[in-house]
């Protein structure tokens, strides 16, 4: 049987190395030996003895914050020995090592896949106050590798001068970047007769690291009860 379908960029990508690298730009591929983070429904394949048990949100107090703020990430816990693919909607799949140090905030619908070895939260935006549909977002430290998925080709911008994103398209920055709301829409005559940009609002960025930006605008995700509810309950869940 003969087809390009069989040519070498299809075929299983193999490693000696345990854990996870890149089948191709849309699908990843962890190596199992042991146990693995992943997104809710995000396999598509596995081989071998491999074990999927749901989480939730990664424990009571993850959840109670993703339902309150409308963020988090439904996991699933991967354990076993064998060869598991995932992917999600075709996204293209990036793979970030973390060190001992680092800390990453990330849009939580771009998390695909992490090292359990890695620990995360649900936290307040900072300086965007309530009126920023990503108000919060998942903050990922320690040791480890995260697979996150972008819509499309990403940009990756140095914070080295006035930064400014908007919030759908901003998958991920390095969480220690001041974050604060920015109106990049003008108001006058035309604003009050209801002509509108589209671009009402951007995050502003500022300090030493980076912004991982989509070329899509992902719609906004709103949690259980209104702004004030979400904020008056959270400010308890985060103290």
């Amino acid at each position: 049987m003969r087809s390009s379908l069989f040519s070498a960029e299809n075929l299983e990508q193999e490693s000696a190395q345990p854990g996870m690298r890149l089948q191709n730009s849309k699908m990843l591929k962890i190596e199992l030996n042991g146990e693995a983070m992943a997104r809710v429904g995000s396999m598509v394949a596995y081989q071998g003895q491999v074990q999927f048990q749901a989480l939730g949100s990664g424990g009571l107090g993850k959840f109670l914050k993703q339902k309150l703020t409308g963020e988090g990430v439904p996991l699933m816990k991967v354990s076993g020995q064998g060869d598991v693919f995932l992917a999600e909607l075709a996204k293209d799949v990036h793979i970030i090592d973390l060190e001992p140090g680092d800390a990453l905030s990330i849009n939580g619908s771009s998390v695909l896949a992490f090292d359990s070895t890695l620990q995360y939260d649900i936290r307040m935006v900072g300086g965007t106050g309530m009126a920023a549909s990503g108000l919060f977002n998942c903050v990922f430290s320690g040791y480890g590798r995260i697979a996150i998925t972008t819509k499309g080709t990403p940009v990756v911008l140095n914070v080295d001068q006035p930064t400014y994103v908007d919030p759908q398209a901003a998958v991920c920055w390095s969480a220690s970047l001041q974050t604060g709301y920015h109106r990049a829409e003008q108001l006058g005559l035309g604003t009050l007769l209801g002509r509108r940009t589209g671009e009402a609002f951007t995050m502003s960025f500022a300090g030493q690291g980076f912004v991982v930006v989509q070329p899509s605008e992902e719609p906004p995700v709103m949690g259980s009860g209104t702004q004030e509810q979400q904020g008056g309950l959270l400010g308890g869940l985060l103290s």
